[in-house]
């Protein structure tokens, strides 16, 4: 086994047990609940699982989602969760090489974790966002031969042109147009993508964020006057297919080369 096919192998390993702590974070921190020193435990009866109840998505199938002392129903989102974390990683593996694999599956993961709080809470917390941004910089720049410089100023790009938006929106129309949460977000994803790719991450969430809109036209489920959609979530789809393609402009001068 080469180096490349052990990068590969370990973050298709690791994989389900990070969709494992994602599925826990999704749950705790929206409720304010610890998290990081605390021990797992059943939400019905209080037990405190054990290995064989946290291996994950054989002990789900194996426990057929109940707990084994109440019976009472384990949160599916754990079996989702532990099986999007795997597609993430398959999906890094098949589309990069060597240590691009797990860099790849860590910008998902992130991603996926920030979506999901958005897409429920309509909250993007700083102690997700931020972090994302700093791996990023950090990553690129020592795995995908960034510039120092190419992070900061898609941070920079990020942030400011969002919160500029922003600004703008809410003093032609009086109200605010998106969360706070959304500039900061973008700014992580700048650290990410560069400022090259901020504005194919931009045009890849309207779309997402227009198809949702669409679909519930198309199923008469019209949004409510002041019904809010998580744009976090649609930045979160950008920035992947943002990372994976490149910036479009690019994409649609290679395809007419």
């Amino acid at each position: 086994m080469t180096i490349d096919h052990l990068w590969a192998v370990s973050t298709l390993i690791f994989a389900p047990f990070i969709g494992s702590f994602i599925g826990l974070l999704t749950l705790r921190l929206p409720a304010g609940r610890p998290w990081a020193l605390s021990r797992s435990a059943c939400d019905a009866c209080g037990r405190t699982l054990g290995v064989v109840d946290l291996i994950p998505l054989l002990s789900f199938l194996v426990l057929r989602g109940r707990c084994r002392t109440c019976h009472a129903a384990i949160p599916p989102r754990y079996l989702l969760l532990e099986g999007g974390c795997l597609l993430i990683a398959l999906w890094s593996a098949l589309t990069q090489t060597g240590v691009m694999v797990p860099v790849t599956a860590i910008l998902g993961w992130g991603l996926l974790l920030i979506a999901i709080i958005d897409a429920e809470h309509l909250w993007l917390p700083d102690r997700l966002t931020l972090p994302l941004g700093l791996v990023g910089a950090l990553l690129t720049v020592g795995f995908a031969n960034a510039s120092p410089w190419t992070p900061l100023l898609g941070a920079a790009a990020g942030f400011c042109g969002l919160a500029a938006i922003a600004w703008l929106y809410k003093r032609v129309r009086g109200f605010d147009g998106m969360g706070g949460g959304d500039p900061r977000l973008l700014g992580a994803i700048g650290a990410w993508v560069g400022w090259q790719g901020l504005p194919s991450v931009l045009i890849w969430a309207c779309v997402a964020g227009l198809s949702v809109a669409a679909s519930k036209a198309i199923v008469r489920r019209r949004l409510a006057p002041g019904q809010e959609l998580p744009f976090g979530a649609f930045l979160a789809i950008g920035a992947w297919l943002t990372w994976l393609w490149g910036p479009l402009h690019v994409l649609i001068r290679d395809g007419l080369a």
